[in-house]
C-alpha cells in the first residue's frame, strides 16, 4: 500500500509499507519528487531488492560486530582468523554504509594491500572475507547487493608447496628433542596436521592393525572437516616406533607430550620446529609443520600413488585440492603421451610392414 498525501504545511507526504507491514514515509516539497522516491521504492519492493532505509544506514564496522557475533558458534582457531581479517576490513571501510561500498573501491584497496607487500594469497583471503560478510549482508536484507564479485577478486597466488628431501626430514627428526620426534614422524609419514598431531590420543592408534583415527584436534577441539577422521593406514615399522615412543615418553591420554607429561601444545611444538630447522643443512627458514604434510605427499606420489589415493591419505574434501597443491609432483606427461602416440603408430607401421612381406610373397596378381 503507498499513497502521497499533501500536509497543511505544503510538503507532500510518501509512504508505503514494505514486505514485513512496516510503513516507511518520507516529504517532499514537489509532489513528482515525492512519485519519483515512492516509485523507486515500489519497485525495489517488487524485485525483491528492498532495503529499509534505516538499516540502509548501517556502517560496515556496525555490520562487522554484528556478523562476529553470529560467526562465534565456529571453532576458536577459524573465529580468530575472521577476527584478524575484519581489523584490515574496519580500517578501510569501518565508516562507511554497506550500501556505498563500490566494486571499484574493492579493487583499489586489494592493489593497495598488495602494495604494502602482503602475500597473494593473504590478498585473496582478505577480498574472500569482505564478499563473506556481505553476501550475509544481502541475506539479512541490509544491502541489495555486494559490491564483491569475481572482478573484484585479487589472484589467488598459487604457492608451490616446499618438498624437503629424505635427508632433511630425518635430519630435522635427529635435531628435535627426543620427546618430540615422533611428532616428525606423525607428520611425514601419516600426514597429520600440526593441531591433530598434538591431539592424537593413545586409543587412536591400532598398533597391531597399523591404522590411525584421527578423532579430535589439541583440547578435544573437533577436526577440520568430517574426512579429517578418515582412518590412515601407517606402515609396520611407524606402529613400532609410535609404540615405543609411547612406553617411554606419552602423557597417559596423548601420544605426544611435554616434558612434564603433559598434552603438548601446537605452539610448543612449533617452536621446537623453529629452533630444530636452524640445524638442516638448506631446510628453508619457514619450514612448519605443515610442510611435512608435502612431503608425505611427495612420498606417495613418488611411488605411483593416483590422485585419488592421495586425496584419501591426505583426508582433502576433494581432488580439487588434492591437485591444487601437488599436480606438479605428478611425473610430467609429456613422455607418456608420446610414448602412447608412438605405440599407435608403431603397431599401425608393423601391420603394414608385414602386409607388404605377405603381398611379396604371393606374387603378382595372375
Amino acid at each position: 500500500m503507498a499513497s502521497i498525501k499533501k500536509r497543511p504545511d505544503g510538503k507532500y507526504r510518501a509512504r508505503y509499507r514494505d514486505d514485513g507491514d512496516r510503513e516507511h514515509a518520507r516529504h517532499f516539497d514537489r509532489r513528482v519528487d515525492a512519485q519519483r522516491w515512492l516509485d523507486g521504492q515500489t519497485a525495489k519492493l517488487v524485485s525483491g531488492t528492498h532495503v529499509e532505509p534505516r538499516q540502509a544506514r548501517t556502517t560496515v564496522a556496525e555490520w562487522c560486530d554484528t556478523w562476529l557475533a553470529g560467526y562465534q558458534g565456529h571453532r576458536t582457531s577459524t573465529v580468530t582468523q575472521a577476527q584478524v581479517h575484519l581489523v584490515r576490513i574496519r580500517a578501510e571501510f569501518g565508516e562507511q554504509r554497506l550500501a556505498s561500498i563500490r566494486p571499484s573501491q574493492v579493487r583499489t584497496w586489494c592493489a593497495k594491500l598488495a602494495a604494502e607487500g602482503l602475500a597473494p594469497s593473504y590478498v585473496y583471503a582478505l577480498h574472500g572475507r569482505l564478499a563473506q560478510i556481505y553476501s550475509d549482508a544481502v541475506h539479512d536484507g541490509l544491502v541489495a547487493k555486494s559490491p564483491c564479485s569475481r572482478r573484484t577478486s585479487p589472484p589467488a597466488g598459487k604457492q608451490r608447496a616446499y618438498v624437503a628431501t629424505t635427508e632433511q626430514i630425518w635430519a630435522l627428526h635427529d635435531a628435535m628433542p627426543e620427546h618430540l620426534r615422533a611428532a616428525v614422524l606423525l607428520g611425514a609419514f601419516a600426514g597429520l596436521r600440526l593441531s591433530e598431531a598434538c591431539g592424537l590420543r593413545i586409543g587412536d592408534v591400532d598398533f597391531m592393525r597399523g591404522v590411525i583415527s584421527p578423532v579430535v584436534q589439541f583440547l578435544d577441539d573437533p577436526l577440520k572437516t568430517e574426512t579429517s577422521m578418515t582412518p590412515i593406514p601407517i606402515g609396520q615399522s611407524l606402529a613400532l616406533e609410535l609404540s615405543a615412543h609411547v612406553a617411554r615418553w606419552s602423557s597417559r591420554s596423548t601420544i605426544l607430550a611435554n616434558e612434564l607429561r603433559r598434552p603438548l601444545s601446537p605452539r610448543t611444538l612449533q617452536r621446537a620446529m623453529w629452533t630444530s630447522r636452524a640445524q638442516v643443512p638448506d631446510l628453508p627458514s619457514g619450514f612448519r609443520f605443515q610442510d611435512l604434510r608435502h612431503y608425505f605427499a611427495s612420498l606417495l606420489i613418488a611411488s605411483g600413488a593416483d590422485v585419488k589415493v592421495v586425496q584419501a591419505r591426505l583426508r582433502h574434501a576433494s581432488a580439487k585440492t588434492t591437485l591444487d597443491t601437488y599436480a606438479h609432483l605428478w611425473p610430467d606427461s609429456d613422455d607418456s603421451t608420446r610414448a602412447a602416440i608412438d605405440a599407435v603408430l608403431l603397431t599401425r607401421s608393423e601391420h603394414v610392414s608385414a602386409d607388404r612381406a605377405r603381398d611379396a610373397q604371393d606374387g603378382p596378381p595372375s
